[in-house]
């Protein structure tokens, strides 16, 4: 039975008139997410909404004398979200569901997940509130998600998080909206420390947060609440997730932390635990909820020091349901404490304690404290500034990099030496006036040379370490490239620990800004493939016609520059890597780019290669033909990403329903057909079924024909069968499982052939 607008999860339900049990057998032990899906369809033999049922997996109980009718609301879907061990001493390592109907009642269910953690995702120990000796969280222990929500940020859908979680926005949770303010950093910034991954929370959660309204003003003195409704009668996980997004130094965001109004970090400092801004950090708290009490309140706000700025932030936080001492997790089934013996305190802790006196421990701690911090401003207060040594030679296929001292001499292709005095005069001594973007890396600024050549100037910020290892990249790049549809590199300066390179100035800036939220004239429909295919050339030369295959991994339109012709660059090679060698399929490394733009295969696996850069690509089509950005939180849900919302249209056959309305009238259909077809093919799942930048460049180049065939004066022949300067191309034939299959060849004949006969007959255009 269908149910307009859900998945279809929830089109369907399995009922058991009688316990019935599923045996999902999983390849290694560990610990698992288990998702239950639940929805009462309508049904003419039996009433859902009315069922009474439990459910246990593995021995724990999940639900016990569960009803909907109980919940109070039926027009929704329910997901219960639960964190279950899977021993390696079972006999076959597999998860064992059980549903079991309440008497003449009847038990359902709509879908299951189950997805493997990392290891380390859950703790082992964690910090008690109020403040004590640590717990020792048993290995066997379950958990059930109560909330999971991104302070200060839009909803994460499981399509965004590679454990497919969902992040819920806060405000429903904040006692007075009016204490705090959202803040918003750049996801693609976001580090992840060791012992902290992107499984841990997805960056969009790292790049915001809610801090307080009236953010570093002095004598401000209230905090930030959020107020959440729990089961009562149990122990819970509390994760606070916190990144320093709003500093601009180390150790200048100090704030107190309470739960349930007590005091749960005194006096924390971020960056004193990851010694870097914008790092991905978290803690965790057993805390037990009395039996009369079924919210847990959690707070941040300023400490009592004068000394530091009065500020407090919160990103993201999870509360999470510890299983009891009977194995239950619903408070149905006698609900009770974790105790003593499933709590374990660290030994050395308890002895510790046992054998000092309070004021001793105080001292120790401080001591210890005062010793860290002797410690620590030696690396934190002398950052490495200096220039990192530049490539002399790169670009065989003997070695990846040889890296050495910059001589100008031996390596004309890297530019002149500037002085910072020329740098200076150029940029009339780093004029505010004159800035025209700002990254992770620091500013970049507008100047003119003393030879009247128009530059950009980056300036690198030397307390960003993440600007440091851009700027090492993306002159290790640059050092080696040279196209008309990359921007160059005309010099450097380093001096006084001064960090800058010094590029051409691309004077129509960034292409995002043509597209909207600005004033300028609207870009024509012809302009818009013109740059489009000049983008592509400089992302297929980056792929094939470097002496190794450079993946740019943050392409966006913001990193599309334009001349004054509006000639198309690929800017900003920062997160930029080497692609796999011959013997590769795939580069493994950390995620990188931007929200919006990233490869949904490369964000799940972690495996790099030239199609995530197409990908992101697809996403920059859609962007250029519907002229609104790739996420707008904003929208309905299903409008929110455009690379979706275009693929719906796109799929329905009237993608010309959502194109930039100044466009309406200006565009061929067969242009729009191909240009849609050639964005379909980039934004595929998965990396295998995607073009090559070769392929997209050749049906962008196709696309542009076609427009421009369709707006010809000049009549053809009437034995005219093609459009001059266009080639017959032989479509690619792939083998997919002893099969073969064309792929292109119908498409291209129908399009062509509706644009042929419109060009034979002057009536048809």
């Amino acid at each position: 039975m269908s149910i307009s607008g859900y998945p279809t999860p929830y089109n369907s339900a399995r009922i058991c008139r009688k316990t019935c049990t599923y045996t999902i057998r999983t390849k290694q032990s560990g610990r698992y997410f288990l998702r239950l899906h639940f929805y009462p369809i309508e049904n003419p033999q039996y009433n859902l909404e009315t069922a009474v049922f439990s459910i246990v997996a593995n021995e724990i109980t999940l639900l016990h004398g569960f009803s909907f009718r109980k919940l109070g609301k039926t027009s929704t879907a329910l997901i219960k979200e639960y964190a279950l061990q899977v021993d390696e001493t079972s006999s076959q390592q597999q998860l064992v569901l059980t549903l079991s109907p309440w008497e003449s009642s009847i038990a359902f269910i709509s879908a299951i997940e189950v997805v493997l953690m990392p290891k380390g995702l859950f703790p082992s120990i964690a910090e008690t509130v109020p403040p004590g000796p640590e717990v020792e969280i048993p290995g066997n222990a379950a958990f059930e998600t109560a909330h999971r929500v991104n302070m200060g940020g839009p909803l994460i859908t499981p399509r965004n998080d590679s454990l497919w979680r969902t992040w819920e926005p806060d405000q429903a949770y904040l006692v007075n909206a009016a204490a705090a303010r959202s803040v918003l950093s750049n996801p693609s910034s976001i580090k992840y420390p060791d012992g902290v991954s992107v499984e841990t929370a997805p960056n969009w959660v790292y790049a915001t947060a809610q801090e307080m309204a009236d953010a570093n003003v002095n004598d401000q003195n209230f905090n930030i609440s959020w107020e959440f409704e729990i089961e009562k009668g149990f122990t819970h996980l509390v994760r606070m997730h916190f990144c320093d997004i709003v500093s601009e130094s180390l150790n200048s965001l100090v704030f107190n932390v309470y739960i349930n109004r007590q005091s749960a970090l005194d006096c924390f400092d971020i960056s004193s635990k990851t010694l870097e801004l914008s790092a991905a950090n978290f803690v965790d708290f057993v805390v037990n909820v009395s039996m009369d009490s079924n919210q847990i309140l959690v707070q941040v706000g300023p400490p009592s020091l004068r000394n530091v700025p009065t500020n407090a932030i919160l990103n993201g936080l999870e509360i999470m349901k510890i299983s009891n001492s009977i194995d239950s997790l619903d408070g149905n089934l006698q609900s009770g404490y974790i105790n003593s013996n499933m709590l374990k305190r660290n030994n050395w802790r308890v002895l510790a304690i046992s054998l000092c006196s309070a004021v001793f421990t105080v001292l120790v701690l401080i001591s210890a404290a005062f010793f860290m911090y002797l410690r620590r401003p030696k690396k934190q207060k002398h950052p490495p500034v200096s220039w990192f040594p530049i490539p002399t030679q790169v670009g065989n296929s003997e070695s990846r990099l040889s890296i050495g001292i910059l001589d100008s001499a031996t390596q004309p292709n890297l530019g002149r030496v500037l002085t910072f005095s020329k740098i200076l005069e150029a940029t009339k001594n780093f004029s505010e006036s004159l800035v025209v973007g700002v990254g992770g890396f620091g500013k970049v600024y507008r100047g003119v040379l003393d030879n009247g050549v128009a530059v950009a100037v980056k300036r690198g910020n030397p307390g960003s370490e993440q600007g440091l290892a851009e700027f090492r990249t993306e002159i290790a790049m640059l050092s080696k490239l040279k196209h008309r549809h990359l921007v160059s590199l005309i010099g450097y300066c380093e001096e006084l620990n001064e960090m800058i390179l010094v590029y051409e100035f691309m004077s129509a800036g960034p292409l995002r800004k043509h597209l909207y939220g600005s004033d300028l004239p609207p870009l024509t429909w012809k302009q818009r493939l013109e740059i489009c295919i000049g983008a592509a050339k400089g992302l297929h030369y980056l792929h094939t016609g470097a002496a190794e295959t450079i993946i740019h991994r943050d392409v966006k339109t913001t990193n599309i520059l334009l001349d004054e012709n509006f000639t198309a660059k690929v800017a900003d090679f920062g997160l930029s890597k080497l692609g796999p060698t011959l013997d590769q399929t795939h580069v493994s490394t950390a995620v990188k780019g931007s929200f919006g733009y990233l490869d949904p295969e490369y964000y799940r696996r972690q495996q790099l290669t030239e199609k995530s850069d197409v990908y992101s690509f697809g996403v920059v089509l859609m962007e250029v033909l519907c002229a609104r950005p790739a996420i707008n939180p904003a929208l309905p849900r299903e409008q929110v990403n455009i690379a979706e919302w275009g693929m719906i249209w796109q799929n329905k056959g009237h993608l010309e329903k959502i194109i930039d309305p100044r466009l309406v009238g200006s565009i061929n259909l067969d242009s729009l057909r191909k240009f849609g077809e050639t964005a379909e093919k980039c934004l595929a799942e998965y990396g295998i079924d995607r073009p090559t930048m070769g392929d997209v460049l050749w049906n962008l180049e196709y696309s542009l024909q076609l427009q421009e065939a369709s707006i010809q004066n000049t009549s053809l022949d009437n034995n005219a069968n093609y459009i001059p300067g266009i080639a017959e191309r032989i479509p690619e034939i792939e083998s997919v499982d002893g099969e073969d299959s064309i792929s292109d060849r119908a498409s291209n004949t129908a399009t062509s052939s509706g644009v042929f006969s419109q060009l034979m007959d002057p009536k048809g255009r």
